[in-house]
């Protein structure tokens, strides 16, 4: 059994655009390639789990998110970086749908996909459905980025968020995932 982490994509890899669709308008934080590269170094697999109401409200296509997906995927490769899979859910949040986050389904699906051990992997976003979609698959920890939305929901919900750990963006998510596994060896 593997462990992984799974990251939301608009708000903690990327700067948050309001319904992106398109390659050119992709900004990718500081520091994102660098702390995916580590903890893939240290045998995590990477995920990308993303809610994309954009396709369900009809503001764009889901080949319009593989275009932007394929964009981030070959961008953070010149880091060495490789996504394991993408999952997303296109519905929009009044529309039924199956992974659309919270819900843990998409975890669930990597896990007997994969063989991962959810209990060693971790969530990682910058909302509260994120940290809720790892609670309900039973991760480690929920790790919220003060990147996107983050800083603003701790700001506002303080109390909402004392089960996750709170960093300022990727390098400090890996940061404190590799610190922390490195104390439970010792």
């Amino acid at each position: 059994m593997k462990p992984a982490v799974f990251l939301d994509r608009d708000g903690t890899l990327i700067a948050e655009k309001n319904y992106l669709s398109r390659p050119e308008d992709v900004v990718i934080f500081p520091g994102v390639g660098g702390g995916l590269k580590r903890l893939q170094d240290a045998g995590f697999k990477l995920f990308i789990v993303s809610n994309q109401s954009g396709v369900g409200r009809g503001y764009f296509t889901l080949a319009d998110v593989a275009r932007v997906n394929e964009h981030l995927s070959r961008e953070l490769a010149r880091d060495g970086i490789r996504f394991e899979k993408i999952y997303l859910a296109p519905e929009a949040p009044d529309q039924p749908s199956r992974g659309r986050k919270p819900s843990p389904q998409f975890l669930f699906d990597a896990r007997d996909e994969f063989g991962l051990d959810l209990a060693n992997s971790y969530m990682v976003g910058d909302k509260l459905i994120d940290l809720e979609c790892g609670w309900n698959a039973g991760v480690k920890k929920s790790i919220l980025v003060r990147t996107g939305y983050g800083a603003k929901l701790e700001a506002e919900t303080p109390a909402t968020l004392k089960r996750a750990v709170i960093v300022d963006g990727l390098p400090e998510v890996a940061e404190w995932i590799l610190g922390l596994n490195a104390k439970l060896k010792t």
